[in-house]
């Protein structure tokens, strides 16, 4: 990344300014595989790179790490850059938080620990967000397990603030000058949904904000009606409600920004840049995506194999055992099948392979799955199969990418970005 790069925040304020119709892509960084192939695509194509990583994805050591390689922040960081280099990527990269804040660790929320030490830890991990050169905090303060339902406006806007302040007077410490900030949730359950309730959020948060001297933020989540569950998306998109929240982020000077927009249609995504959404996320797709070429290829593996002498690498049993051992099916399951049980999956081949599908990306980095799949590369190669077993994975990820490419109108939006003189 280089030193001119510019924040998140002044890219969202030359997209308004210039009225480029455009969408900004982020990306969940849910394997390495998917950041190569990003960063390649965004070398050919030419626009900016936004990888938005979860508290589960990434962390830091002290708090548990993530399971996307066992990266912490600074090793996340430093593997980013380290790949950009090797495939050439010098353009516009950003580190991203994203549902940065307390009780978004799957372990915190189901220990349901108390305010204070949640607190305490949102804190403490983006102090490591900051110190590995994150670029942008999501403040997300909206779940609380101590909570019944929707966790009041009040108190996401207390939690926001407090959040923001620590960010920034570590920021400042830290000699940081480029740091943007995300605020709000997607979550479907209630929350910031109408326009009403939409604008009457932002309107108290930066009340607070300005209060405290604190800096607006470069983007406002809200809710499109997207929903992702197994590998679909189950929501309604609502373009008019769509239109509206763009257009009350835009009168206060802040981007909207769409999460859980995995598998939408492309002429729903098509949409997005005439309807003013700044940026969408999107994340399981692309794991999901890359889980199918690895299943595909283990079994042109396994058709092969027989009439060989090669030792079969058995890639599908051992990822079907542990994507379906490892429990974040759960979360996945759409209403009618959330009484299935791990038994109930395993006996059922079609539903086995859809959870394997979703939830294989989870179980990337465990030295069984890591030392199967370099066997199933190896008999690849010497089956004739492909030259490259790598080169097909990540050139099918960069397919699925380059769907939003398109849609979201990004081709050479960074030498745009980079050309562009300051008026």
């Amino acid at each position: 990344m280089s030193e001119s790069t510019r924040s998140l925040r002044e890219v969202v304020s030359i997209l308004h300014q210039k009225e480029l119709n455009v969408t900004l892509l982020g990306i969940g960084p849910v394997s390495e595989v998917v950041i190569r192939a990003t960063l390649e695509l965004a070398r050919d194509m030419e626009f900016p790179v936004i990888l938005i990583a979860s508290r589960n994805q990434i962390d830091s050591d002290e708090l548990g790490g993530g399971y996307v390689m066992g990266w912490n922040q600074r090793t996340f960081s430093e593997a980013v850059h380290k790949i950009a280099g090797e495939v050439g990527f010098d353009g516009l990269l950003y580190l991203c938080r994203d549902h940065g804040g307390p009780w978004q660790r799957d372990n915190e929320r189901y220990g349901k620990l108390p305010e204070r030490e949640a607190m305490r830890r949102a804190k403490a991990s983006y102090l490591a967000d900051l110190e590995a050169g994150f670029n942008l905090l999501h403040i997300d303060p909206t779940r609380d397990p101590h909570c019944t339902g929707t966790v009041p406006m009040k108190t996401v806007i207390v939690r926001t603030v407090d959040l923001m302040e620590y960010a920034e007077e570590q920021a400042q410490r830290l000699g940081l000058s480029a740091v943007s900030y995300e605020v709000g949730t997607e979550e479907t359950a209630g929350g910031i949904i109408s326009a009403d309730a939409f604008e009457q959020f932002i309107a108290d948060l930066l009340k607070e904000l300005d209060w405290h001297h604190l800096p607006h933020p470069a983007f406002i989540v809200g809710q499109t009606g997207t929903l992702v569950k197994m590998d679909r998306n189950v929501g309604h998109f609502d373009p008019e409600n769509t239109e509206k929240l763009c257009q009350i982020a835009r009168q206060y000077g802040l981007g909207f920004k769409e999460h859980n927009a995995d598998y939408l249609p492309l002429d729903v995504l098509e949409m997005h840049p005439d309807l003013g959404i700044t940026g969408a996320n999107v994340a399981p797709e692309f794991g999901a995506v890359e889980t199918r070429a690895l299943l595909n290829l283990a079994r042109q593996e396994e058709q092969a194999v027989g009439s060989s002498c090669i030792e079969p690498s058995s890639f599908v049993p051992l990822i079907q055992r542990a994507a379906l051992g490892s429990g974040r099916w759960k979360k996945w399951l759409v209403k009618e099948e959330e009484h299935l049980t791990e038994k109930d999956i395993a006996q059922t081949p079609e539903k086995l392979k859809e959870v394997t599908v979703v939830c294989g990306h989870y179980v990337f980095n465990r030295e069984d799955i890591r030392e199967a799949r370099r066997r199933l590369y190896d008999n690849l190669i010497a089956l004739e199969i492909t030259d490259s077993p790598v080169t097909n994975v990540v050139d099918a990820v960069k397919e699925a990418i380059m769907r939003y490419v398109d849609a979201f109108n990004l081709k050479e939006l960074n030498s745009y970005l980079k050309n562009l003189t300051t008026d």
